[in-house]
């Protein structure tokens, strides 16, 4: 499999997994489940928190561009929430460039019956382990065009961008400045999209762009979390503001509940996808992570979510101030009433 397309759909489908029990239920039905791990580094030069679950869903033909391909099919299943179905399609040796970019511009339209079949397939067997499971919305796609021996010939940018027009020289420069190697390979990066020439067969460098996605598919999915929570705050903020004083005050304590409960989980949950990836020692894959990271602009999104928590933990501020007020407003009611008594008293005393 010297030239390959490898096609990657990404699917936000629950808070967790658990995959030691992902594990467990995929080989109690004799099917081979095994953990990522790198092949060209020390365990210790990258750590992964909880290493994600490859499982294989088999050879299927499939139909792109009115032709035939025979797909190897496989699914990553990560403790974020997050599966990820890898499609792998080999070429033969004689393949032509324009044969070649036709499948890459196809790869933009892969058949979403069959894309979400996998998926289906994959949770009907994992679906113990997913914590609040759910397939929402969110979703990430990337393609990696994979190389075992150089196509000297082959001009990249096409490839990268998707697309055979023509491109001026300030384009084709950006496009390929973010290229690494580190002896006889090289790899060159673009928003959803990257080629990978490694004559070892590595799937080090395809791997690693994954977990990267996987993390980018997270941060997009709670960043809207957030902003839905907030619309949702305000809205019954709106709706209490416009009931007697005792009800108000009922519904600032459920609302200011909601938002303690909901810190705490986003916390939890952004703090599992900072963390679930620890470069400590490779210089080089650091470089790549790093910056393909950059590329998708992670970093905007992390800013988004930390200044949304922000918000919320402003407005659970002021509405503790605002209950605890109230509070002392009762307090100092059931304290006159109680000096009223007294004094109620001591002249019913006097005159008595």
């Amino acid at each position: 499999m010297n030239t390959s397309m490898i096609v990657y759909r990404l699917f936000d489908v629950a808070d967790e997994i658990n995959l030691d029990l992902v594990q467990a239920l995929w080989t109690s039905r004799n099917k081979i489940a095994s953990r990522l791990r790198l092949d060209r580094i020390s365990t210790k030069s990258i750590t992964f928190k909880d290493p994600p679950v490859l499982v294989e869903l088999g050879s299927h033909e499939m139909e792109l561009g009115g032709k035939t391909y025979l797909a190897e099919i496989k699914a990553r299943i990560f403790d974020l929430g997050v599966i990820s179905l890898i499609l792998r399609i080999p070429f033969e040796d004689d393949v032509t460039y324009d044969e070649y970019l036709d499948m890459a511009i196809v790869s933009e339209n892969m058949p979403e019956d069959e894309i979400r079949s996998y998926l289906d397939a994959v949770l009907e067997t994992i679906r113990p382990a997913c914590s609040n499971e759910r397939v929402s919305d969110f979703d990430e796609d990337f393609v990696v065009y994979y190389f075992q021996e150089k196509r000297a010939d082959w001009d990249l940018v096409p490839l990268l961008l998707k697309d055979r027009t023509p491109v001026s020289q300030q384009t084709r420069r950006e496009t390929l400045e973010n290229s690494f190697s580190y002896a006889d390979d090289v790899t060159y990066l673009a928003w959803d999209s990257a080629v990978v020439y490694d004559p070892s067969g590595s799937l080090d460098v395809p791997d690693l762009l994954e977990f990267a996605n996987a993390q980018f598919l997270e941060l997009r999915y709670y960043d809207n979390a957030l902003n839905n929570a907030i619309d949702k705050t305000y809205d019954e903020l709106e709706e209490a503001n416009m009931t007697s004083k005792a009800t108000r005050l009922e519904s600032y304590r459920q609302i200011r509940g909601n938002l303690m409960e909901l810190m705490a989980d986003v916390s939890s949950l952004t703090s599992n996808i900072n963390n679930a990836l620890q470069v400590t020692e490779d210089i080089f894959y650091a470089r790549i992570y790093t910056r393909y990271l950059s590329l998708l602009r992670a970093s905007v999104w992390k800013d988004n979510i930390e200044n949304k928590i922000h918000v919320i933990q402003r407005s659970y501020t002021l509405l503790n101030e605002e209950v605890s007020m109230y509070r002392f407003e009762l307090l100092g009611l059931f304290a006159m009433g109680l000096l009223g008594l007294i004094f109620l008293t001591n002249l019913y005393i006097a005159f008595k």
